[in-house]
């Protein structure tokens, strides 16, 4: 790639701005909130988790290595916060089964156009994860967090989050060397398409509107990691 280049993933980034404008008020009233509520939190990773496990299930390892996995930590957390038997009364809702009927179709016709959620996703995740570590030191404050349990989808293991970032950037702008011009434009296409559906999903999240302010304003230092799916692509 030459010097004045611009590498595919800041392509993708700069493809979902409007998106994310589109985003902000949505994420902002609904999943703001969910810090200083434990079931609204939960639910924000109920809606996420069928996503996270598909790709990670469907997608080969050499575009979604198992260092990025998350699927584990997604269920020891909500084992922690709706109990050891969550699964056997889990139904996804009909907007999740929507989101991954889509990503099959996709794994069926185009399986590269998944890239698209890899990249979004993930480094989303990756973002949170980054701010939350620094947060950490206040979550001693959120009952439910104390000695970090309920926290492990934003933990990688001691593995430094700017060096995943960096390589999943780095991962992506390798395999996009030897995509067709075609396909990058349906990745672009299909960049957009990430976060649609991730709205879609996202109104169907647990009612805020009982969450106690005061308790919000508390612990408003910390960030909702889905929150940071939409807002942080750009570090």
């Amino acid at each position: 790639m030459g010097d004045n280049e611009v590498s595919f993933t800041k392509q993708m980034r700069k493809a979902t701005r409007n998106i994310h404008s589109i985003s902000d008020a949505l994420v902002n009233a609904k999943l703001a909130f969910a810090l200083s509520d434990d079931s609204v939190w939960a639910d924000g990773l109920l809606i996420f988790y069928e996503v996270f496990k598909f790709l990670e299930q469907n997608v080969p390892e050499t575009i979604l290595p198992g260092v990025f996995h998350r699927r584990v930590a997604f269920e020891k957390d909500l084992s922690f916060y709706l109990g050891k038997d969550w699964e056997k009364t889990y139904e996804p809702r009909k907007e999740v089964v929507k989101y991954i009927e889509h990503l099959q179709s996709l794994k069926e016709r185009n399986p590269t156009l998944l890239v698209a959620y890899v990249y979004h996703l993930y480094m989303g995740l990756l973002s949170g994860g980054q701010i939350l570590q620094k947060k950490r030191r206040l979550a001693k404050n959120f009952s439910s967090a104390e000695g970090g349990e309920g926290m492990a989808v934003t933990d990688f293991g001691g593995t430094p989050i700017h060096e995943l970032k960096t390589r999943m950037r780095h991962l992506i702008d390798q395999l996009a060397q030897n995509f067709s011009d075609e396909t990058k434009s349906l990745l672009i296409e299909e960049s957009e398409k990430v976060f649609q559906y991730n709205n879609s999903i996202i109104r169907t999240a647990k009612d805020v509107n009982k969450v106690n302010l005061r308790k919000f304003l508390r612990f408003s230092c910390l960030l909702f990691i889905f929150y940071l799916i939409y807002k942080v692509f750009t570090t």
